[in-house]
């Protein structure tokens, strides 16, 4: 720790926004009777950040013509203080280029000259900060639906202050997993295989019903009671990491809860999209058209761009203006502050297209610059390769579009890998398309950093898309898993949880894990209750995942494939003196393969070693696939 370091590791646990207030009595006869209360976010900040600037929004009722005196700073400079048509707000701007960490002071000053103080505290960052590594190739991210996991806190389900109660008998309620939980399940997760944990958003949200997905935002500096709190989220990244697991936080910049403060009290006259026309009648809400590749169509109107771009969702999700330049800075600087604040290995960036596309450029560009190795992935909900690929960092769009996001989430692969498993093989169905969509890799910057997953909390679950066959569900996961890509699997998919296979069924694709609540007769921790193919599923799950934190070979290396045949689809990767080969067989008979056929990636072995059971086979003879299901063989002299 930095000697000149005021504020300790531990006093940042706790910290919170200071305000001290001082009148003279002729003013204020009874102490504090006209004190004003007063709040600012960020909640405080850090010296040394790559970018200097700060913009600070303080709170405060009728604060709009109080004159702000920076009155105690080391090395920080009052840019300016920025009004809007709000009473209520302020925008502090600060310069800490040469800031030390410390406590600094403001005071606001009204016309009759009250003064009220205002603390500050810029803390040291922790060493490295900076340089700290962003999801890879070689991570496995497991996704946790938190309220759907473990519940490791019985006594935090309800809380007085937040309007939705629990109630675990309806699908669409809140069920009570917890922070807790997620940490209690770490040597589960450890032992599974999984070194990265992204979790569905656990900011609060504040809404009558229907919060526990947390998607409706309504403080976004402040962990929802119900799952803990920002002492907790802390705890929780840290000790991931002693168990090698790295934490990515769920960010929504387009639009938040309707339970916000700041639907009562906006900030600006152009916070929202659409802020007048909902102020004046909450009826005539434009919702957005979903029409997503008007915002890269050179051929599309504006009105169609703006009917997409501008639109809410629902009623309880007003849509954020991120071109109102204080909303633009100031989801930059949350989406910063908890990187910092949490030590996030990752950022997965919801409904990526629907936000403002300049603001996107500014917004991931800010968060790369400061933290060079760090990972964004960005959720195009498509499957148009053509689509998703505008939005990746390095792509060079004919319109000059700039992204500074280094993945996204690979849509077109999961709904190719989906049908073509599900579909009657045949000359344009089946897995030839499987092995044409990775054709499609030409349109992308660097499609190695696509994250491709087997599921996620708004897609069925994918045992019952196919149809309960543990092969199909094999061949499924080994295809995410040795992929080229980051792969990324739902909780609970590694014991066969299930969900009606059409439409959407978002209670039932987010249940509660099995075990995650003392009452539960099946447990996925203990295994009691699994039934023989869950068992089968998990082991097959845990051998792949721990296989593949040491092979390089599916980590970075070469992929090559080859044309499937009769129900076959056959892949290699390659690293060094590692090379695999994965063969995919959807065939309910058995057959038996050629295995010639694949010598050009074979490297000089002759025989093969399957990773999943130990068995040996020789590259030389036919190799008789006995049922249905994937064989990984790692190849040997």
């Amino acid at each position: 720790m930095n000697k000149n370091t005021n504020i300790s590791r531990n006093t940042r646990k706790t910290i919170t926004f200071a305000v001290g207030v001082v009148f003279s009595s002729m003013f204020c006869p009874v102490f504090n009777a006209c004190a004003l209360t007063l709040d600012a976010e960020p909640k405080f900040w850090w010296a040394g950040m790559q970018n200097s600037q700060l913009q600070i929004l303080i709170y405060g009722e009728n604060i709009r013509h109080h004159k702000i005196e920076l009155a105690k700073a080391e090395g920080i400079s009052l840019i300016n203080v920025e009004t809007t048509d709000s009473n209520n707000h302020l925008f502090i701007n600060l310069d800490l280029k040469n800031a030390k960490p410390q406590t600094i002071t403001f005071n606001l000053i009204d016309d009759q000259k009250n003064s009220t103080s205002i603390n500050y505290d810029i803390l040291a960052r922790e060493p490295n900060s900076r340089e700290r590594q962003g999801f890879s190739n070689k991570d496995v991210i497991y996704l946790i639906t938190p309220d759907r996991f473990v519940n490791g806190n019985p006594d935090n389900d309800n809380h007085p202050s937040m309007l939705e109660k629990a109630d675990r008998s309806f699908d669409g309620g809140r069920h009570g997993g917890d922070i807790m939980g997620i940490r209690k399940a770490l040597p589960y997760l450890h032992d599974l295989g999984v070194t990265q944990l992204w979790i569905n958003p656990l900011l609060e949200n504040n809404q009558e019903k229907y919060s526990y997905h947390g998607y409706s935002t309504t403080d976004f500096y402040q962990i929802d009671p119900r799952f803990g709190t920002n002492e907790e989220y802390l705890a929780l990244v840290q000790e991931a990491r002693s168990f090698g697991i790295g934490v990515i936080k769920d960010v929504i910049v387009n639009h938040m809860g309707s339970g916000h403060r700041w639907m009562a009290n906006f900030p600006s006259a152009t916070w929202l999209n659409g802020q007048q026309a909902w102020q004046q009648n909450p009826k005539d809400i434009v919702y957005t058209s979903h029409r997503r590749t008007t915002v890269q169509d050179p051929y599309a109107v504006a009105s169609d761009t703006a009917d997409f771009d501008n639109g809410w969702f629902t009623d309880t999700m007003p849509d954020m203006n991120q071109t109102d330049l204080h909303m633009a800075t100031y989801l930059i600087q949350n989406s910063i502050w908890w990187v910092e604040y949490a030590g996030l290995s990752g950022i997965r960036e919801d409904t990526y297209s629907y936000a403002d596309k300049a603001f996107l450029t500014r917004w991931s560009k800010a968060i790369m610059d400061e933290y060079p190795n760090f990972n964004i992935v960005g959720e195009e909900w498509t499957s148009n390769p053509i689509t998703v690929s505008y939005w990746q960092a390095g792509k060079q769009n004919n319109d000059g579009y700039t992204s500074y996001t280094p993945s996204m989430m690979d849509f077109p692969l999961y709904d190719t890998l989906i049908a073509s498993l599900t579909e009657p093989e045949g000359w344009d169905t089946g897995l030839i398309n499987l092995y044409e969509r990775l054709a499609d890799d030409v349109v992308y910057a660097k499609p190695t950093e696509l994250v491709l997953f087997e599921g996620n909390h708004d897609t069925n679950r994918l045992f019952s898309l196919m149809k309960n066959d543990i092969g199909l569900f094999k061949i499924a996961m080994a295809y995410v898993l040795t992929s080229n890509r980051i792969p990324q699997i739902f909780y609970g998919t590694e014991v066969l949880m299930q969900s009606p296979s059409e439409g959407r069924n978002d209670g039932a694709v987010r249940g509660d894990f099995p075990g995650g609540w003392p009452q539960d007769k099946v447990n996925a921790f203990t295994k009691e209750g699994l039934s023989v193919t869950q068992k089968e599923a998990l082991a097959f799950v845990r051998t792949l995942l721990n296989y593949r934190k040491n092979s390089l070979a599916i980590q970075q290396g070469q992929l090559r494939h080859f044309v499937p045949k009769e129900g076959v689809y056959v892949q290699s990767r390659h690293h060094g003196d590692e090379t695999l080969l994965i063969i995919y067989n959807k065939n309910d008979q058995s057959v038996e393969l050629d295995l010639p056929r694949f010598s050009s990636v074979f490297n000089g072995n002759t025989q093969g070693v399957d990773i999943i059971n130990q068995q040996s086979y020789q590259l030389d003879a036919p190799l008789k696939l006995e049922q249905k299901g994937v064989t990984i063989l790692s190849l040997k002299q």
